[in-house]
């Protein structure tokens, strides 16, 4: 019977339940067609399963969370905390962090219950889920009634929107919120300027991108202003490109410093022998990531060259010992190291400092160990209790008031999400949780 059907089954005409493990192997089964011509059908099918994928990713996500809430409602939780716990769970499912699990389950209830044309044309591959996202985020300010309105007069399961690009997507979208609720769109644009901010993520080969939301404004002064700059630069006879003028122009202007970030602190770390010994262990600097140990050597011994010059700026280098516990790499103490003042890069911050100012490095080199978790680790508050000078850096004896607050593995998550436990699983924190196998024990 229909409903004795296990989890991701169906039924064909002769009975048979049929999960999505038995599509999965039926596709490994499949190999690459040999003449061009139907390589590209092959390939255009394919996307087409991708999408018809994410379709029933979306139902299932919606039929998992009304599921849940019924559980809960059962178990006697209250109102407010029903559906709690539950994108936690499809996050798991679908490999990615809890805050993406709630933006993800957030976006299969629009597609099911608001936007039942915009969900066919996923089902159908007419759109696929990146731009079925779209759709969604520029649909989000108005009502559901306003939603659903825009997604009847797109009808992109029509083939309205077949062929037609991102850009053109969004444009369609807004244009048609717009006339549906201008107010709701205004509103919108106003509230986003709280959502300024400036961010820093990692690009290949010891570069960063610093990027900067700002209001359109705002944006355009900052950016004719760098122009403006390089182009008459570039007049005078500056042998830069365009962009490395632009570049160079505004760390200098953000720092105050020509060509040199004095004052600032970077918090470089790295093991004694990747310092002295040559070692090719990598060093971290925190906020970008893992870098390599001969650019760490350069950049303290104040070597580094940017931009193909020679740096002449003398900045001051601090050097702090910190301890870690032998085979996890748990963070035990730290102590400064005298006299480490020298002409070089700001590696760490100043010996003295309090217990409320302790260094960043130690704060910020290490990630959460929740599952699909990229965010870094903040530690709880150690005791300020000194270590005493030793010249090992993985002491066998611990001074007394200094507990093993480690950033090794089994952290638990302490991200704006939801807070993750040892196992990197979600915490069980309401009734009827569940893991895919993978994940169960």
């Amino acid at each position: 019977m229909e409903g004795n059907r296990g989890p991701g089954e169906a039924s064909d005409e002769t009975g048979r339940g049929i999960t999505v493990r038995d599509l999965i192997g039926l596709l490994a089964a499949i190999r690459p067609c040999n003449d061009s011509a139907a390589l590209i059908d092959q390939l255009r099918d394919l996307e087409d399963l991708k999408s018809a994928a994410a379709a029933m990713q979306a139902r299932a996500s919606v039929a998992f969370d009304v599921q849940q809430r019924c559980a809960q409602t059962e178990a006697g939780l209250p109102a407010d905390e029903l559906g709690k716990g539950v994108a936690a769970q499809i996050a798991l499912a679908r490999g990615e962090s809890p805050a993406r699990g709630g933006r993800l389950l957030g976006m299969a209830k629009a597609l099911v219950t608001e936007m039942p044309h915009t969900l066919a044309a996923l089902r159908m591959g007419q759109l696929n889920e990146w731009r079925a996202t779209l759709l969604v985020k520029e649909t989000a300010c108005l009502s559901a009634a306003d939603r659903c309105a825009v997604d009847d007069q797109l009808a992109a399961d029509t083939g309205t929107l077949a062929g037609a690009g991102d850009r053109t997507i969004i444009a369609a979208a807004r244009t048609a919120a717009y006339r549906l609720d201008p107010h709701s769109v205004v509103d919108r644009a106003r509230k986003a300027v709280a959502d300024r901010h400036v961010s820093l993520r990692p690009a290949p080969d010891t570069m960063c991108y610093l990027t900067a939301l700002l209001p359109v404004t705002a944006g355009v002064a900052v950016h004719a202003a760098l122009t403006r700059q390089a182009d008459t630069l570039r007049s005078a006879g500056d042998t830069r490109s365009r962009g490395q003028i632009m570049a160079d122009d505004l760390v200098d202007r953000i720092t105050g410093t020509s060509g040199g970030i004095s004052g600032i602190e970077i918090q470089l770390v790295m093991t004694d022998r990747t310092l002295f010994q040559g070692d090719s262990e990598p060093a971290r600097l925190p906020g970008y990531g893992v870098v390599p140990a001969g650019w760490a050597r350069a950049a303290v011994a104040g070597l580094q060259q940017e931009g193909g010059g020679q740096r002449d700026a003398a900045l001051t280098t601090w050097l702090r010992r910190l301890y870690t516990a032998p085979g996890t790499g748990s963070w035990w103490g730290w102590i400064p190291v005298p006299g480490s003042s020298r002409t070089g890069c700001a590696v760490s911050s100043k010996p003295g400092m309090t217990h409320a100012a302790r260094p960043t490095a130690m704060r910020r080199s290490a990630t959460t160990t929740t599952l699909w978790c990229g965010t870094t680790e903040e530690p709880p508050a150690t005791a300020t209790a000194a270590v005493s000078a030793n010249p090992v850096t993985t002491p066998k004896n611990l001074p007394v008031g200094i507990p093993n607050q480690g950033l090794g593995h089994g952290t638990p998550c302490r991200s704006r999400h939801r807070p993750g436990i040892r196992t990197g699983r979600p915490p069980r924190c309401c009734p009827g949780h569940h893991y895919p196998a993978r994940h169960r024990r």
